[in-house]
């Protein structure tokens, strides 16, 4: 689990770049006073919602079954 995390982390800076509107409308909804680390973290997941409905309507995805065997093998 931990090899993922990193994995998606690493391809999420690689290939990143936030749009000036996304992170005013992401501040926006913030309280008057957060850390740093709130709004990358909001930023992230939001990126990553959108990329998985992309995903999904692309039809990029696995069954679960095909999920169960990965995991089963990231655990050895």
């Amino acid at each position: 689990m931990i090899k993922l995390l990193i994995r998606n982390y690493y391809l999420y800076k690689k290939k990143k770049m936030l749009s000036k509107t996304k992170v005013i409308k992401t501040i926006s909804g913030f309280p008057e006073n957060f850390s740093i680390d709130e709004l990358v973290d909001k930023m992230i997941l939001l990126d990553k919602i959108e990329k998985g409905i992309k995903d999904a309507d692309n039809e990029n995805v696995i069954s679960d079954e095909e999920l169960d065997k990965e995991i089963e093998e990231w655990l050895k």
